[in-house]
């Protein structure tokens, strides 16, 4: 059966999540501070651990730290109602899998640990070139999970702010980074794409550098940015003989969600910015 590890020293959301893997039919071992976790991680086999940042003994990003060495070692998703970047990215930095905000929704982190327990791939190192609360940069492999993973990490980097502008930055870096993971990495994990997330007080910027040589807009027939507004429609067809999935309006919507879309000559680096007022114009 599948083992599950809970570290967390609040006994309420130890008991939770106890109870809620269990009911699920998963083994569930739980202990209440960082230094319990990590002596029951070396010495026992355990497919995932579910681990609290902030508790006695050792914090749970000590805990990562620890185990960086360690042969065969489970998943880590930390758990912490602390958002900050340094946070955040700290566990980026000690190679935790993923992260759930608390309090936890025990159906959502039921949903995420299946997830996370059906990637079989090892998971790729993502370095941290920054964590300042302004200015994080990221080098990311070039793989859909570790573009998955870091979406997110940097989705909970968006606190403070509407749900307007949370979705349509996000769905704006959603689309740019698998552009960059995709065609200018060409999904190979050795290859890295530079992620830089800005945060002013009246905007957002994100840049993305991808490893590629770069595309020209002609290129790309079958995306609908492409052909737009003269032929709408065109890009399906062209998407059909291809054998690519439908779809294709990715650029177009991140056009639609940002105030400024920029591209480097070569097209292989682009900067989009969100003003978070009316004043910043």
């Amino acid at each position: 059966m599948t083992r599950i590890l809970v570290a967390d020293d609040d006994r309420t959301t130890r008991l939770l999540l106890t109870e809620t893997l269990r009911d699920a039919k998963y083994t569930v071992v739980a202990v209440n501070d960082g230094a319990a976790a990590l002596s029951k991680i070396k010495a026992g086999k355990f497919d995932l651990v579910l681990m609290d940042v902030w508790m006695p003994k050792l914090n749970g990003l000590e805990v990562l730290a620890k185990l960086k060495n360690v042969k065969k070692r489970p998943k880590i998703i930390v758990m912490t109602s602390d958002d900050t970047p340094e946070t955040l990215l700290g566990a980026i930095r000690e190679e935790a899998y993923t992260y759930v905000a608390k309090p936890v929704d025990p159906k959502a982190l039921l949903v995420l640990v299946k997830e996370t327990l059906s990637k079989t791939s090892k998971p790729q190192p993502i370095e941290v070139v920054s964590a300042s609360p302004t200015w994080v940069e990221l080098l990311v492999p070039c793989s859909l999970d570790e573009a998955e993973r870091i979406e997110a990490f940097m989705a909970h980097l968006k606190s403070g702010l509407s749900e307007d502008v949370k979705r349509a930055v996000g769905q704006a870096f959603h689309e740019l980074l698998l552009n960059a993971v995709e065609w200018g990495g060409k999904l190979d994990p050795n290859r890295k794409v530079r992620i830089s997330f800005l945060r002013a007080r009246r905007m957002l910027m994100y840049r993305i550098a991808d490893p590629g040589p770069g595309f020209k807009f002609a290129e790309l027939d079958h995306a609908a940015i492409s052909h737009m507004p003269d032929e709408p429609t065109k890009h399906d067809e062209i998407r059909q003989k291809k054998g690519l999935r439908p779809g294709g309006f990715g650029l177009v919507l991140t056009q639609a969600n940002v105030d400024e879309l920029l591209y480097n000559e070569k097209q292989n680096e682009v900067v989009f910015v969100k003003y978070l007022d009316e004043a910043a114009h």
